[in-house]
């Protein structure tokens, strides 16, 4: 789609604006909105700000953690088609319009449109870039990131008005437009997660079975493990594996002024990568923590880390030992088993699968027993076999991943597309009157929502009363 600029422009005499079309207007806001200021309605439900997706209802029973609610009645009421944003967050993009009659926290400010504003272009416009940034032009307190934008401060700041009709279309464009977009993510992020699938598929048919299809099988003795290869053997991890080694053998002194590397859960991947670039003193690691050295394998033993795999085989460690969160299992490879190959057994799916029915503790605290890891059996291949399926499985999935890689890329760009294109329709860079638009229906409109947050959207947590509110 080849977009055009607007026949005339005119200055508009704001820097973060520049020029706009010439028969659109500038209007401060406190001339497009009036305050809403309204509590007592504890009956209506609570609302929530994404930060990439604006206003919606709060889901009360699924949330990440509980919250205990305030007083509901000092709540303020945002009316469907208000506007409603975060004082502290809206340089951020914390805005958007009410979709039902609901409740904000005290640290919002609720407007209420006149008659010839259509509040969802103004809520793509508050969210482009050189807004927010205008937002933070506006904002005053002591410390910059806890500055707010109050509505003597919002009603002072000019907004581009198309007319009426116009801004209706530019929403209506926007609507279908990121509805195509977020279709072309949907669709990569389903090749993603198939072509994830397809590489843990080579995993799994090697490292049980081998790169040798036409191998003689033998019964392995366990019924969910089925047959393997005549010459390897059959085995449990604690015969080719010790576990959690103590951290004695390093005669280290934890007075020292020495820094290793410590990886928190964030650090380790679900694919076996590390980051190891958080380095601590011994001083503050030395108790309490998960210990290894250079070329053991890690395992998360924590929900969900351990369903996902999230583990490594640390050959690349940047120190010859460290310390990391004690939410890991640490095993290390005696002389029967390559710590690549031992890395691979204890992210199959079969280990996966069977060590989540085997997991002990609370709800979302449950965690894989040590003793389910030592007596996991498997079927052991030579060791020279052990390092050509390695190596097998790296060339496989590289392909795989160079896939992955491109897929993710071309999300990226699309992202970078749609937010450009929203910035450049709603400050008039580009003129869409003459484009015909379809009719988009409700619930492509939430899909939309809900595919934006699937992965990096972020919740302003404003359900409860914050420190703005108090």
């Amino acid at each position: 789609m080849k977009l055009a600029a607007y026949p005339e422009y005119k200055d508009s005499g704001q820097p973060f604006l520049g020029k706009i079309p010439a028969h659109w207007d500038l209007f401060r806001n406190g001339s497009l909105f009036s305050q809403r200021n309204e509590t007592g309605f504890g009956e209506l439900p609570i609302l929530e700000v994404s930060l990439k997706t604006g206003v919606r209802v709060r889901d009360m029973d699924n949330l990440k953690r509980k919250q205990v609610m305030a007083d509901r009645e000092k709540y303020k009421r945002a009316a469907q088609g208000d506007i409603a944003y975060n004082m502290m967050r809206m340089w951020q993009g914390a805005v958007g319009v009410a979709p039902v009659h609901g409740l904000v926290s005290p640290a919002y400010v609720v407007v209420r449109p006149f008659p010839e504003v259509d509040c969802r272009y103004f809520s793509y416009l508050f969210r482009t870039e050189s807004y927010m940034n205008e937002v933070d032009a506006y904002s005053r307190g002591i410390v910059k990131d806890r500055n707010r934008l109050y509505w003597q401060d919002f009603k002072r700041m000019p907004s581009p008005v198309p007319p009426t009709e116009e801004q209706r279309h530019i929403t209506r464009f926007l609507d279908a437009a990121g509805s195509k977009i977020q279709r072309f993510i949907r669709n990569k992020r389903r090749l993603i997660e198939l072509l994830k699938e397809q590489k843990q598929n080579v995993i799994n048919e090697v490292v049980t079975r081998g790169i040798n299809s036409n191998v003689k099988l033998k019964p392995s003795g366990v019924e969910w493990i089925g047959d393997i290869p005549e010459h390897w053997k059959a085995t449990k991890l604690k015969r080719v594996a010790s576990f959690n080694p103590s951290k004695s053998e390093t005669r280290a002194n934890p007075a020292d002024e020495e820094k290793v590397v410590f990886l928190p859960m964030e650090n380790i991947s679900v694919n076996g990568d590390i980051d190891c670039t958080e380095k601590r003193y011994l001083s503050e690691v030395w108790n309490g923590f998960t210990y290894f050295r250079h070329g053991d394998v890690v395992m998360a033993k924590i929900t969900p880390c351990f369903e996902n795999g999230k583990g490594a085989y640390l050959q690349g460690l940047e120190t010859g030992f460290g310390f990391g969160t004690t939410e890991l299992i640490v095993l290390r490879p005696l002389k029967a088993i390559d710590g690549a190959f031992l890395r691979f057994l204890t992210s199959t799916k079969q280990f996966l699968l069977l060590g989540e029915q085997y997991m002990i503790g609370a709800a979302g605290q449950q965690r894989i027993p040590s003793n389910f890891v030592k007596n996991y059996p498997i079927g052991l291949p030579p060791i020279d076999e052990q390092r050509k399926i390695f190596e097998h499985i790296q060339e496989k999935s590289a392909e795989i991943d160079q896939a992955i890689v491109r897929a993710q890329r071309e999300i990226e760009l699309m992202r970078e597309y749609r937010i450009r294109l929203i910035s450049d329709v709603v400050t008039g860079q580009v003129d869409v009157r003459g484009i015909e638009v379809p009719d988009i229906v409700e619930e492509e409109l939430l899909a939309l929502d809900d595919d934006a947050t699937e992965t990096d959207d972020e919740i302003d947590d404003e359900g409860s009363m914050d420190e703005a509110d108090r």
